[in-house]
């Protein structure tokens, strides 16, 4: 249904990408969500009041609250498409994470209401008779749900989309608690066991369970979280298929929304090159890499001694050092400044998060090392950087 509604109001299908084509897909899944689930919590409510399951009742109402989850999917998707103003220059894309935040925070409240009206059920049991149509109205239910699981991932995989997949994860989950409400009911009917509202806990606890990893997942963009390997693969070897650049360091990735990164970094270039020759080359770059990954780049030069061999003697032995310390620290922009009674070593040093030594610690034990296997008149300048991209482990 949804290739066949993509077929009618959107234009070129098949592409999922571009920030139009995104919000059109946004907007098209939470509106066939929400006529769904509006369709699954007539047919469940009316079972659950005949048959007198707090489990099918509890149910319709999961199915209620996902249709204003979707409602907010689709308000979520509309405005993260809204171009950027004053107030916002990066545009409004997190609103789409938002919005799964809001569909996740549901999920869980959604559980909690159930696990409750389950244990009263439980300390208050009642009589429940369930009939052909109760258990007609359960099976079409776990087939709807499972469709909608179906599109809203595979969308959401092809768009990228954490409000999607949340959307998705929210739909499998009501699948496996109707299963769950539709065995009970099997039992029963059949066997005369009460089980209904044990089994409304377990949906309940799965159900929570669900939104808490939704919530994960949309909560990690808004909090800042490591971009993709992948993705910071594809910016070294961009940037570093270019001959100006030495190396590259100080990566960070600024994600203001799906389709919406910027990033920054630290280009190594020749010192005796030629700086206007240079500056277009990064003028290049930052081009390419709008035009090939897109992302917005700021891209600063950093002229590094690649002819003096003492100096490069120097690095290379320093590298040594701190990598004997721990394989995961990097070094970068080294520099060698010589005076009448001692030589200064100036460069930066990448440390990983949750990194055993403290900051002092690692200054004090290079320079330690430096003493011992340099000479005692060499003395470092160090700046301490975090790793804001995954660690590689070169130097």
């Amino acid at each position: 249904m949804i290739t066949i509604l993509a077929n009618i109001f959107i234009k070129n299908e098949n592409d999922t990408t571009g920030e139009k084509k995104r919000q059109a897909y946004g907007i098209l899944c939470g509106s066939v969500g929400i006529c769904l689930n509006i369709f699954l919590f007539l047919g469940k409510f009316l079972a659950g009041t005949v048959s007198n399951s707090i489990s099918i009742t509890a149910d319709a109402f999961n199915n209620l609250s996902d249709a204003g989850s979707s409602f907010v999917t689709l308000v979520g998707f509309k405005l993260a498409g809204a171009k950027p103003d004053i107030g916002h220059p990066f545009g409004h894309g997190r609103l789409e994470y938002i919005s799964g935040l809001v569909v996740s925070g549901a999920i869980i409240i959604m559980a909690f209401e159930l696990v409750k009206g389950s244990v009263e059920k439980i300390i208050h049991p009642q009589a429940v008779t369930y009939n052909t149509l109760a258990l007609a109205i359960l099976a079409v239910s776990i087939c709807v749900k499972l469709y909608m699981f179906t599109y809203n991932r595979s969308i959401g995989r092809k768009m990228d989309s954490a409000a999607m997949r949340a959307t998705a994860m929210d739909s499998l989950s009501d699948c496996i608690a109707t299963t769950v409400v539709l065995l009970a009911a099997i039992v029963g009917k059949f066997t005369q066991l009460q089980i209904d509202g044990f089994c409304g806990v377990l949906v309940g606890l799965f159900i929570f369970y669900a939104g808490v990893n939704a919530a994960r997942e949309t909560m990690n963009p808004l909090l800042g979280q490591s971009p993709d390997p992948a993705f910071v693969k594809e910016i070294e070897a961009l940037v570093m298929s270019h001959k100006e650049v030495c190396g590259i360091h100080d990566l960070i990735v600024h994600d203001y929304g799906p389709g919406r990164r910027m990033i920054s970094l630290h280009a190594e270039v020749p010192a005796k090159g030629d700086i206007l020759t240079l500056h277009d080359a990064i003028d290049n770059i930052e081009g390419e890499l709008r035009r090939e990954l897109h992302c917005d780049a700021v891209i600063h030069m950093d002229p590094i001694v690649t002819t003096d061999k003492h100096i490069l003697h120097l690095k290379e032995k320093v590298r040594t050092i701190v990598r004997d310390i721990d394989p995961s620290l990097t070094i970068h922009d080294f520099r060698a400044v010589a005076g009448p009674t001692h030589i200064n070593l100036i460069f930066d040093v990448v440390i990983p998060f949750r990194f055993r030594l403290e900051d002092e610690a690692l200054i004090h034990t290079i320079q330690k090392q430096v003493w011992e296997q340099v000479g005692s008149n060499h003395f470092c300048v160090i700046q301490v950087d975090k790793a804001y991209v995954p660690n590689k482990g070169k130097a």
